[in-house]
């Protein structure tokens, strides 16, 4: 009895279970790869949501106008306090927004301030001098 063709066809069938396992080895190793690029992708995100997270009381809300109470010069006294880095005084407002130093003029800038204030988009830095809240 010549056993010789059973073993060739063990030997086919060897070689294409050796092709096929090395095969799902390639595609395993390929997504390991693909795994370990997603899970670092997911671990950036969360340290981005908890930076954002612990940044996001710092954010200055934004003001729209309908915040504002109705004066033309509210938006105007926003514009003076984004342009400057330091806290201003209502006479240096004042002169920002082109009124007369006049002391009704600077005394309603004042009050327009401490309005702001209230509503927190400014802050009295010290007494008088004032800043945008950040």
């Amino acid at each position: 009895m010549n056993i010789q063709p059973l073993f060739d066809a063990l030997g086919i069938q060897e070689d294409a279970a050796r092709a096929l396992t090395d095969d799902l080895n390639a595609q395993i190793a390929e997504l390991q790869s693909r795994l370990r690029e997603a899970e670092t992708h997911l671990e950036h995100l969360a340290i981005t949501r908890k930076t954002v997270t612990a940044l996001a009381d710092r954010i200055p809300t934004p003001v729209g106008p309908s915040d504002l109470p109705e004066h033309p010069d509210y938006p105007r006294i926003l514009v003076v306090f984004n342009d400057e880095t330091g806290p201003l005084r209502a006479k240096d407002v004042c002169q920002a927004l082109d009124h007369e130093l006049l002391p009704k003029n600077i005394e309603g800038t004042r009050a327009k301030l401490k309005r702001l204030v209230r509503l927190g988009i400014l802050i009295e830095a010290d007494t008088g001098s004032f800043t945008r809240r950040r």
